[in-house]
This record gives structure tokens, sequence and C-alpha cells, in this order.
């Protein structure tokens, strides 16, 4: 009976544990709660993972995202909409104010249903462009599937995501390479602007482009194009400077049971499978905050010299030998990990005040079960005043670090100054003081006690 309950306990721990490291609460925006079933196994997936999954429409009454200014909802979730607007509260004020209180969301669009002026406008306040016309078609007469777009060639067939840059793999990216494909059905380009937040995960082929079906259905004119090859984005991303995140993808259809069981072929290729039920959880994953997420779990600072054993001093003295520490972990998918700095990357630190006297490689010193932790020793500069400890670490689909512990550094006292004798570069000097002092005194000695000379005989001489 103990047995049985320990197991009980455990299996409960672990469903608490599967679950995003921000909150579990998920909101599914559709057209039609009965269009659910078409995604039963994307969102099966979500449920599995430990995410409780409201569905609403943007007609429902009852929705609100943010009460008395605390989120209702973790996570939001649009898929396309039949409606041209998505109603009093799902404004892009709201959605913003969403993101700004740290909630997350992935919206997903399609060539077959008008973009709502929702989210239009939520994307051109993330400087990510759709077509003007709301509608747009992405074909690629080259990279298709030839079973299921042999004459329209609007289901692209795509590799997954090649790594950042060699070595280092994102959580897009498969470990090893594999023959699967992603399938790209009936999609919507979109653009990105210069905004340092905004990281395509997912790029058309040089050969796709995007046109309007409806506008364009006689002839295409490159010039009446909405854009060609490399500057479609497919599938991008977006992470606010509070960690907040945001995703689109332009084929709701690929998240659909459809495509995560097809079998897909290029002309003149074998049939391969679909990797569109991996690439839906690590997107998924990803944007709802299961991967990629890093914590801090403890800093540190010390004199580092022999019998200091205080831990983060109020203050320090110029010229004082410190080391800092700060522990790392990742968070992936249900547990706490080490977080290890990809090869080719480095965490540092500054020491600053208005600019850096220092910047310092962190080096790696212990890992143990949910945390690593790196370091450094250096030497505080001669000059006082108000500094601080400062790790400022931001990469592509991680979330940011910005840690700063601000620490006084004052002058020497007067008593702490190195004695001139412990200073072999000033024992000339102290021997020019000390010759000089000596002949001084004998000078004085010899001047004062010298006998004078006879005055009187000298006198008598000259009368």
């Amino acid at each position: 009976m103990k047995s049985v309950f320990t197991f009980l306990v455990l299996l409960l721990v672990a469903v608490v544990q599967a679950v995003s490291s921000t909150g579990s609460r998920l909101l599914v925006i559709l057209n039609d709660v009965d269009e659910k079933n078409d995604y039963s196994k994307f969102f099966g997936d979500l449920t599995k993972r430990g995410f409780e999954i409201t569905y609403e429409t943007p007609k429902s009454e009852s929705l609100s995202l943010i009460h008395l200014g605390e989120r209702t909802y973790d996570h939001v979730l649009v898929l396309p909409t039949k409606v041209k607007a998505l109603g009093p509260n799902l404004t892009p004020n709201i959605l913003v104010d969403f993101m700004n209180a740290h909630g997350n969301i992935l919206v997903a669009l399609s060539s077959e249903t008008t973009i709502s002026s929702s989210i239009t406008a939520l994307l051109a306040e993330l400087d990510i462009a759709v077509p003007a016309e709301r509608t747009g078609l992405v074909v690629d007469h080259f990279n298709y599937d030839a079973a299921s777009a042999s004459e329209k060639h609007d289901v692209l067939l795509l590799a997954p995501p090649a790594p950042l840059r060699p070595g280092v793999q994102t959580y897009f990216t498969p470990a090893e390479t594999i023959s699967e494909l992603i399938a790209f059905p009936r999609g919507v380009g979109h653009t990105l602007g210069q905004g340092p937040l905004l990281n395509p995960v997912l790029r058309a082929p040089s050969t796709a482009y995007s046109y309007d079906p409806k506008e364009q259905a006689d002839g295409v004119d490159p010039q009446d194009l909405f854009a060609v090859g490399a500057q479609l984005g497919l599938v991008s991303t977006m992470q606010s400077r509070n960690s907040a995140r945001f995703a689109i993808v332009g084929s709701a259809e690929m998240l659909t049971d459809k495509w995560f069981d097809a079998k897909v072929k290029k002309i003149g290729d074998k049939e391969v499978a679909t990797w569109n039920r991996e690439f839906a959880k690590r997107v998924s994953g990803w944007t709802f905050q299961e991967i990629g997420v890093l914590r801090v779990n403890s800093i540190e600072h010390r004199l580092n010299e022999a019998g200091a054993t205080e831990t983060n001093p109020k203050g320090y003295r110029i010229k004082n030998d410190v080391t800092y520490t700060i522990s790392l972990s990742e968070y992936s998918w249900n547990k706490w990990t080490p977080y290890l700095v990809p090869d080719g990357d480095e965490l540092q630190l500054e020491f600053t005040m208005l600019s850096p006297f220092h910047r310092l490689n962190l080096s790696r010193a212990k890992i143990t079960g949910q945390a690593c932790t790196y370091s450094v020793a250096f030497k505080l500069p001669d000059q006082h005043g108000i500094f601080n400890f400062m790790v400022n670490y931001k990469r592509p689909f991680l979330t940011n670090i910005e840690e700063k512990n601000t620490v006084p550094v004052r002058h020497m006292a007067h008593n702490e100054w190195v004695r001139p004798f412990d200073i072999p570069a000033a024992w000339p000097w102290i021997g020019g003081i000390g010759a000089t002092v000596v002949g001084f005194v004998a000078f004085s000695a010899l001047f004062l006690y010298s006998k004078p000379t006879d005055l009187k005989g000298e006198t008598k001489k000259k009368q």
C-alpha cells in the first residue's frame, strides 16, 4: 500500500513539473470551438505536457486576459478566425499589455482566411509586416509536395532549420541529420524589420514567393509581389526585453492532425514522413517557455584574501582582490538543468561605474545537479566610488539575464597604505633622505662645535 501511495505521489509530482516555467494556463482562440478537433494531436500533446487549455471564440463576452492588474492566463494561442477584428477583449493594446505582464503569445495564420485587423496591428507593433491586403499565399515551383500540391505548388517542403553557427544547435534544429521534411501548406509569409529582438526560425527557399491568389490569379507581376525568397519569413519569433515571448506561424494547417501524420515527397525523391509534430512541439515549447529559460540561482562576491569569510560584503577598498561567482540553470521541458555556455560564446562580468573598468570572461567553476557555477577573480581598480557587478547576457532564443549588484569602493584609510620600507623601489629615495638628514646633522654639529677664529691677533698686526 505504501509503495502504491509513493508511486502516486511521484506521478503527481511529475505531472506538476511537466509544464511551462511561467504557468500552465493556456487560452486558445478559435473561429469555432468545434475546430479544436482538427488540432486534436497538437492540443493533446500540450495537455500531456501539463497545460490547462481553455477554448474561446473572439465573440465570447466573458473573455478577459487581464483582471485587476493580473493575468488570467499565462499563454495565448490565436488560430485563424473569420472575423475582421478580435473584439474589445483582444485589442492590440490589450495583447501588448498582456506581453508586458510577462504573457506569451503564439499566432498562427492561414492564406484561406483574412488576417484580422487586431493581429495586423499587433504585428506592426512588433515590426512584423504581412501583405497589405491581409491575404497572401506562399508558393514554390521547385520545393513542393508532389502528392498533394502537384498543380498549385502551395504545399512547401522544407528542411528543418539550420544551426545558428557551427557546433551550436538551436531549439528548432535536430540534434542529428534527419531525412524528414517540414510541410508548410497554404501559408502566409511575413517580413521582419530591423529590430534586434526579432529572430527568424524558418525562412522560405530562394525560389519561393508570396502573391494574392484573388487579385493576381491571371498572372503575377514580379513588381507586385509582397516578398520573395529568403525575405519571406514562415515561422519567426520575438522575445521582449522582459523575456515575454511571441511567435508567428504562417500556416496554421501545418499544426493539424492531417499534416502530423502525412507522407510527403519531392519530385524524384522517395516518400518520407513529415517532421511537423516535433517542430510544432519545439515552437510551442519555446513560445510557452518550456525551453530556453535561464535562471540565476545565486550571486556571490567576496574578498579573495586569507581569513575573509564574508560573502556579499557591503563595501570594498580600492585594489582589493575579489572573486565573483554566479550560478545558472536552464529549464528544459520539465526540469532544471545546468546551463553550459556554448563553445565560442562567453559569459562576461562588467565591473562598472559610468563605464566599465573591467570586462572579464567568467570561467566554468563547478557543475552540480541543477546548476553550473561560473566565477572570476580580479583586482579592483585604483578608483573609489559607487561600482556595479553587472552580468548582461542576451542571446537569441534564451531569456535575458541582466543582474546588477551595487557596492561602494572606498579609498585607503591612513593606516592601510603600504609602508615605504616594504617597497624596494623606495629604498634609494629613503637612502637619499637619510643621507640628507645625516649630512645636515653633521654640518650643524661642525658649525656649532668648531672653535672660532682668533680675531684679536689679526687686529694687532694690522695696527
